[in-house]
């Protein structure tokens, strides 16, 4: 890909602000938002473990710019050799969790950064565990933030649904607040190093059951363990996922956002298919470019 001199020139004159934004995804939505905050000054990071779905897709011809197809891997590969030449630090790695103080903190398997302002650009979340009692019990012992809702279980025994670093994540959490805490991977093999004292389940769940909230959680082979609490953490976190650990408003899998793509939290915009509606690339990125230019206001005013 060429560079016109003229564009160089006017990548020196770029200055940073002091003021921050993570982007939370390399899609086309994050790498939108991440073109516009960059070249008004605003330091900039995007990070991000995959691209999705748009990676897999061979031809895509319904996007505005393209005489030919494009493949989806291509496309996505363009886009963030653009704002890698802008100077948008760009951090290939999961969001394992996102918190807020006095800044936001955006958390990942090796590192923590902090934020003045975050966009979640991250993609449509996965669908909803299909596991008989699943939907009888989410908010009745059955929960997505182990921050947000680990103290309700302080003592008690509590599980850990998933196999990969976002379940180690909110193990880690748990293990000093609850009395035992135990992952069940459903039939999964696991992929992180799990703490010792952490039991291990893997046969594949059959039912949670209970009664007015959930007591055990039983497996195919009709084996049972007793827990007050399961925290889902499946694969890599969802865009709802996070979210959800905020207090962020969803309508099921979908981040309620307004028309300047921003949350019902201050500094905190969502961008792309975790909105829900039109899930095509030009949506996402019309988003993106929202987000990213309202990010440069809330900053500024900040």
């Amino acid at each position: 890909m060429l560079l016109l001199p003229m564009q160089k020139e006017v990548n020196k004159e770029i200055k940073t602000e002091a003021k921050n934004v993570v982007i939370i995804g390399t899609g086309p939505a994050g790498i939108s938002a991440a073109l516009y905050t960059t070249r008004a000054g605003i330091k900039t990071t995007v990070i991000g473990k995959g691209t999705g779905a748009l990676e897999k897709a061979d031809k895509i011809e319904n996007y505005y710019g393209f005489a030919d197809p494009i493949s989806g891997k291509e496309l996505i590969s363009n886009g963030i050799l653009q704002a890698d030449r802008l100077g948008v630090e760009i951090i290939f790695d999961e969001v394992v969790g996102i918190g807020y103080a006095d800044k936001f903190s955006v958390k990942t398997t090796k590192k923590e950064y902090l934020a003045d302002s975050v966009i979640l650009a991250m993609g449509a979340s996965r669908q909803a565990v299909k596991i008989k009692g699943f939907e009888k019990f989410e908010g009745h012992g059955i929960s997505y933030c182990a921050v947000c809702d680990g103290f309700f279980y302080r003592g008690k025994d509590v599980a850990v649904l998933g196999c990969c670093e976002y379940a180690r994540a909110e193990i880690m959490e748990l293990l000093s607040i609850a009395k035992s805490v135990t992952l069940i991977s459903n039939g999964h093999p696991t992929s992180a190093n799990f703490p010792p004292n952490v039991k291990i389940i893997s046969t594949p769940i059959k039912e949670f059951s209970g009664g007015a909230a959930l007591e055990k959680v039983i497996f195919d082979d009709n084996t049972e363990i007793a827990v007050s609490g399961v925290f889902v953490a499946i694969g890599v976190a969802g865009s709802a996922d996070m979210a959800k650990k905020l207090g962020i408003a969803t309508t099921g899998n979908v981040i309620t956002v307004d028309a300047k793509m921003a949350t019902n939290i201050p500094g905190f915009f969502a961008a792309g298919d975790c909105t829900g509606g039109m899930l095509q690339i030009a949506k996402a990125v019309y988003q993106g470019a929202v987000a990213g230019t309202e990010v440069i206001k809330f900053l500024r005013n900040k």
